[in-house]
C-alpha cells in the first residue's frame, strides 16, 4: 500500500512538472519564437536572442535588429579642405565615394567646391572614429553630424594612406559604439550591410552578401586584404560600415569598382582586424611604423624564371613558391644583408611568401632595427640572410 502511495505521489509530481514546461514552451513560442530558434552548434544563439529581447523581434529575412544596433554609431562627416587633392575617380578602380557636386552627381550636398562628405563609424565611447584617409586627406576642418542630430568638430589622431584609414576623434557624452566582430568568422555568402550617407541624402542602409574575401592586388592600396560585398556602396558611403547580420563591424568601406560613379554591385572595405590594429597604432603613436628593407619585389612567372636561371622544383616539377627580387636599392637594409637581384625570397621572418603583396605585409612587420632572418633561392640553392629592416618611408 504503501509503496502505491509513493508511485502516485511521485507520477502526480511529473506530471505536474510537464504540465508546467508545456505551458512554459506555448507562452514562449507564442510571444518569443525567436528564443526557441538555433544555431549550427544546436544552442540559442546568444546574441540573435540578446537583440531581438532588447529591441523587438523582426520579421523572418529583416535585417532591422542589426541596422538597429550598428546605424546609431555610423557618422556624416562633412569636411572643408585646404586644397583638393587631384582625383582618381576616371580610373574605375579608383571611384573613392568622395563629394558627388565634383561630378554633378548631386545638388547640395556639399558644402561648395572646396568641401565634401563621406562617413565615419564610432569604435569607443571616448569618441575614436574610423574613416578613410581619401576622405579626410587636406582638410582644414572636419564636422561630424550624429544620427541623433548632435554635432561635433572632430580632430584628427592619425592617418595612414598605405591602408586608406584615418582615426578622429570627437568630445560628446554618451556616444553611441558600434560592436567589433570577428572577421575571421565571415564566409562568402553571409550576409552584409553598408550604413552610410550616399549622395548626401542622409544615413542609408543597404544589403548584400559577401563576394569574395582576401581580395588584394586590385591597385587600391599598398596594403589590401579586402572583403568584396555587392551590397549598393556609391559616393558618400567612403569610411562608413560594414556590418553582419547582428550588427557587428566586419569592415571600413573603403572603394568601389565602377564605371558610372555608381554603384555596379563591386564594393570593397578593410577588414576590422586591419582597421583595430591600425587604430591601435595611430592613438599609441599617431602614425604606423612599419618594417622596410629597400626591395623591388615581382611575382615569378616563366618568362622571368628563365631570365633569372630558375628551375622548377624536382618533386612537383612547378615554379618554387616565392617572390622574386628584381632590385635592390643601394645602401638599403636589404643591400647590407647581401640580398641580390634574382634572388627567390621564400620566407620572411621563418614566414612563408606565395606573392608580392604578402611579400610587403610580412616585412611591413618586421621591427625596424631588430635582425630578421630571410630566407632565399640563389642559383637554386637555400640561402638564409640575416636582415636589420629599416622604417617604411612614409606615403603621402
Amino acid at each position: 500500500m504503501r509503496h502505491n502511495q509513493i508511485m502516485k505521489k511521485t507520477w502526480l509530481v511529473f506530471s505536474q512538472a510537464v504540465t508546467v514546461l508545456l505551458a512554459a514552451w506555448f507562452v514562449v513560442s507564442t510571444l518569443q519564437p525567436s528564443w526557441l530558434r538555433k544555431g549550427a552548434s544546436g544552442t540559442v544563439s546568444f546574441t540573435q536572442a540578446t537583440l531581438e529581447g532588447g529591441l523587438g523581434a523582426g520579421p523572418v529575412g529583416s535585417f532591422r535588429l542589426a541596422a538597429q544596433k550598428a546605424a546609431p554609431a555610423v557618422v556624416s562627416i562633412n569636411v572643408q579642405q585646404k586644397a583638393r587633392a587631384k582625383s582618381r575617380r576616371a580610373d574605375p578602380w579608383f571611384r573613392f565615394f568622395e563629394d558627388p557636386e565634383e561630378d554633378g552627381a548631386g545638388e547640395g550636398s556639399g558644402e561648395g567646391s572646396g568641401g565634401g562628405m563621406g562617413s565615419g563609424v564610432i569604435v569607443s565611447p571616448e569618441g575614436y572614429i574610423l574613416t578613410n584617409h581619401h576622405v579626410i586627406d587636406g582638410a582644414s576642418a572636419i564636422e561630424i553630424s550624429l544620427n541623433d542630430g548632435r554635432s561635433a568638430i572632430a580632430k584628427v589622431i592619425g592617418t595612414d594612406p598605405e591602408t586608406d584609414l584615418a582615426l578622429l576623434k570627437i568630445d560628446l557624452p554618451k556616444l553611441p559604439v558600434i560592436v567589433l566582430g570577428q572577421v575571421e568568422s565571415l564566409q562568402v555568402g553571409d550576409a552584409v550591410l553598408a550604413i552610410g550617407n550616399p549622395f548626401g541624402v542622409g544615413q542609408t542602409v543597404t544589403s548584400g552578401i559577401v563576394s569574395a574575401l582576401g581580395r588584394k592586388q586590385l591597385g587600391i592600396n599598398t596594403f589590401e586584404n579586402f572583403i568584396q560585398t555587392d551590397a549598393a556602396i556609391n559616393p558618400g558611403n567612403s569610411g562608413g560600415a560594414l556590418v553582419d547580420a547582428n550588427g557587428l563591424l566586419m569592415g571600413i568601406n573603403t572603394a568601389i569598382y565602377s564605371r558610372s560613379g555608381g554603384n555596379m554591385g563591386i564594393g570593397f572595405a578593410v577588414p576590422v582586424s586591419t582597421a583595430t590594429q591600425i587604430m591601435a597604432a595611430l592613438i599609441k603613436e599617431g602614425k604606423v611604423t612599419r618594417g622596410w628593407i629597400g626591395v623591388e619585389p615581382r611575382p615569378l612567372n616563366a618568362e622571368l624564371a628563365e631570365s633569372f636561371g630558375i628551375g622548377k622544383d624536382n618533386s612537383s616539377g612547378k615554379l618554387p613558391q616565392g617572390v622574386l627580387i628584381n632590385g635592390v636599392l643601394q645602401n638599403s637594409p636589404a643591400a647590407k644583408a647581401g640580398v641580390q637581384p634574382g634572388d627567390l625570397v621564400t620566407q620572411v621572418a621563418g614566414q612563408g611568401v606565395a606573392d608580392v603583396p604578402e611579400m610587403l605585409s610580412r616585412v611591413a612587420a618586421l621591427k625596424p632595427g631588430e635582425v630578421a632572418s630571410l630566407n632565399v633561392l640563389r642559383n637554386g640553392k637555400p640561402l638564409e640572410l640575416r636582415v636589420t629592416p629599416g622604417v617604411r618611408p612614409s606615403k603621402r
